[in-house]
């Protein structure tokens, strides 16, 4: 039995990628590990919580004690990092916040695997998961790829950047057997709503104003969620250590002409008259530093392990909006703050 700790495994991204690898490799045991901050929220995982070969540990990244004895007790066979801090403009009011979480917590994963995996490297996997932010802006033409030059422009891109190079150094220094992947914006269910497609969906729904930033000309490549748990499914198992994969959803989309597609959906879904929805939106001051595109080139990905997205845009983002206005308990929960007694109302006395 392989014994994995997927940190980070109580957000968005993470739940999905916990939840595909405790259904799908039920002989592997998967230990999530969140500090449920703001972010984190077991109830993302009901549905696989009392499963056999899963367990949830609250341990913050931060804490190099915590790590270590973690480490010391599980004699983990590898680990996918999720944890970090990843809204931008949170990053812009506390940037070391981020430094911390996201630079300082990577580096205490990393020193913990070099110490408790010294004699056995090549059979342990280090995945670190990160962002195309730390590839910089694009203008109208070009995409990422894994050769692009690093050009991060928020203290969040700057802090994944330098957790980046961190995970790259212990490879090269120390022999260390990692894969990095870079991924586009992700959308799709239990996704917290003060980013972009949630919030939107959240403040239509409750006839609240939409804010764009600026004019809405920020241009975005838009991942399901889904189907980017499952290309870390094929990295962590298929890729050859020290490799790098890009993984986007060739599916680039104006801020502005994502929100119009949005409120047409939610016109339909709600009932309501076409283009009553699209009357809430509000352009406000755009963000400092905002990048004007992102673009990524995953044919990499595509040729050496044949992933490719498995949705169109229109048909995942009409799921999404299904999934949010299925489950209303559940956007209640986050938006008043009680999903954070979740942890506690489920786990005492375990």
């Amino acid at each position: 039995m392989k014994k994995i700790l997927i940190t980070g495994g109580a957000g968005f991204i993470g739940s999905h990628v916990v939840r595909r690898f405790v259904n799908n490799y039920p002989e592997y045991e998967i230990v999530n590990l969140d500090a449920l901050t703001y972010a984190g929220n077991l109830a993302n995982l009901k549905d696989i919580e009392d499963k056999s070969n899963y367990r949830f540990v609250k341990v913050d990244i931060t804490d190099v004690s915590a790590i270590n004895n973690l480490f010391s007790a599980e004699n983990f066979d590898a680990v996918i990092h999720l944890a970090a801090e990843s809204h931008v403009d949170r990053s812009i009011a506390d940037p070391s916040a981020f430094v911390m979480t996201n630079v300082i917590g990577t580096v205490n994963l990393l020193n913990a695997a070099r110490e408790f995996w010294k004699n056995d490297y090549e059979n342990k996997r280090f995945y670190h998961v990160s962002t195309d932010e730390v590839y910089g802006a694009l203008g109208e033409q070009g995409m990422f790829t894994e050769a692009t030059a690093y050009d991060p422009h928020s203290p969040y891109s700057a802090s994944k950047a330098s957790s980046d190079h961190f995970v790259r150094a212990y490879h090269d220094t120390y022999g260390l057997n990692i894969v990095i992947s870079n991924c586009s914006n992700n959308y799709g269910s239990h996704h917290f709503p003060e980013k972009l497609i949630p919030l939107a969906i959240n403040n239509i729904k409750n006839n609240k104003p939409v804010p764009v930033y600026g004019k809405g000309e920020n241009v975005r490549d838009w991942l399901w969620v889904e189907d980017h748990a499952r290309a870390i499914d094929l990295i962590f198992h298929k890729a050859k250590t020290g490799e790098t994969f890009n993984i986007g959803g060739h599916n680039e989309w104006k801020n502005i002409a994502l929100i119009e597609l949005l409120c047409a959906i939610m016109d339909e879904k709600l009932g309501r008259m076409k283009g009553d929805s699209a009357k809430l939106i509000t352009f406000v001051k755009d963000r400092a530093g905002h990048d004007l595109r992102y673009a990524i080139d995953s044919s990499k990905l595509q040729n050496e392990l044949e992933w490719v997205p498995s949705l169109q845009f229109e048909e995942g983002l009409a799921k999404t909006v299904d999934w949010y206005l299925n489950n209303e308990e559940w956007l209640n929960n986050v938006t008043s703050g009680n999903y954070q007694a979740y942890y506690v109302n489920q786990y005492k006395g375990r």
